[in-house]
């Protein structure tokens, strides 16, 4: 009791907007998307913290699906006290994975272990070059969690088992959601030093990606803006079905 009550206090403060709908989701669902968003906000936060280095990070992130069977606490990363809370109890999440059904614990360790790996494999190339890699990039940190998300919905008896097939559709999801997230968080990622913009379209308008927060630039920025904006907006008929196919 004491890993659950531990868990949903921590997502509260990880992820207020994710938190609210987790918490209204049916039981046969809860607890298995509670532990899925815990167990890739963990992953995540070993990702942006750049204070570790590159070989490290890239080394956690390949191997990190095999957390779910230590049932360690995990070294306190994270720019955020509350990531940093996350990490340093990361056996309470643990925890309550193992009391998931069979079925669930495989769709999780399944996609940490493919999303570990793709997020290593772009540290590894030092960012996003094409409008193609933003697409892989996107897949691996948010298409698969649709994938997931759609296989849990499938395994909880909630929604038709067409959900576990529903491939194309849960991919399109995540890419529109974190697209959206990619664009709104420039600024944070600038000054963290990461980069999620795709250097084919910012190189168009800049010399340097920061050059475009400096108000001289602000025409030139809007308009690299409007072309990512467009670029997102072209999964939105995907979104659209697959919200149709929800009870």
């Amino acid at each position: 009791k004491g890993s659950v009550r531990y868990c949903y206090d921590v997502l509260t403060r990880v992820s207020r907007s994710f938190a609210a709908v987790i918490l209204e989701l049916p039981d046969e669902l809860r607890d298995a998307v509670c532990v899925f968003y815990l167990v890739l906000r963990a992953l995540d936060t070993v990702e942006d913290d750049t204070s570790i280095p590159v070989a490290e990070r890239i080394a956690m992130l390949r191997v990190f699906y095999e957390n779910l069977e230590v049932n360690d606490p995990l070294p306190p990363y994270g720019d955020k006290p509350e990531y940093r809370d996350l990490m340093s109890n990361f056996d309470k999440v643990v925890d309550l994975y193992r009391t998931l059904t069979p079925a669930c614990r495989e769709v999780i360790a399944e996609i940490t272990d493919k999303m570990g790996n793709g997020m290593a494999d772009y540290i590894e190339a030092e960012g996003v070059d094409s409008l193609e890699d933003w697409d892989r990039y996107c897949y691996y940190v948010a298409g698969l969690v649709g994938i997931g998300l759609s296989k849990l919905f499938a395994a909880s008896g909630l929604e038709d088992p067409e959900f576990n097939d529903m491939i194309d559709l849960a991919v399109e999801m995540g890419l529109f959601l974190q697209k959206t997230n990619i664009i709104r968080d420039y600024l944070e990622d600038i000054v963290e030093a990461r980069v999620f913009w795709p250097r084919t379209v910012w190189s168009k308008y800049a010399r340097s990606i920061g050059d475009l927060k400096e108000k001289a630039n602000r025409e030139a920025a809007v308009s690299c803006l409007n072309e990512l904006v467009t670029d997102a907006l072209r999964h939105v008929p995907a979104c659209a079905t697959y919200m149709s196919k929800l009870r």
